[in-house]
């Protein structure tokens, strides 16, 4: 039996992209590293960078 592989994490983007001064993108508040790697990345890697993003925007007070 074969292994039924997992569906790719969909990117966070919201379409409003605008990097802040630590190039930070406003919208999803990926770097512009994660940003350019998110293509190439695996599932576990595109979950990291989502706890990422979500620690950005509560530091940034944009989350509750």
């Amino acid at each position: 039996m074969s292994e039924v592989s997992e569906r790719p994490v969909a990117s966070p983007c919201v379409n409003i992209c605008a990097l802040d001064e630590q190039d930070i993108c406003t919208g999803c508040q990926r770097s512009v590293a994660e940003i350019g790697q998110w293509g190439r990345m695996s599932n576990d890697e595109r979950r990291g960078v989502l706890r990422r993003c979500h620690e950005r925007a509560t530091e940034a007070g944009l989350v509750l």
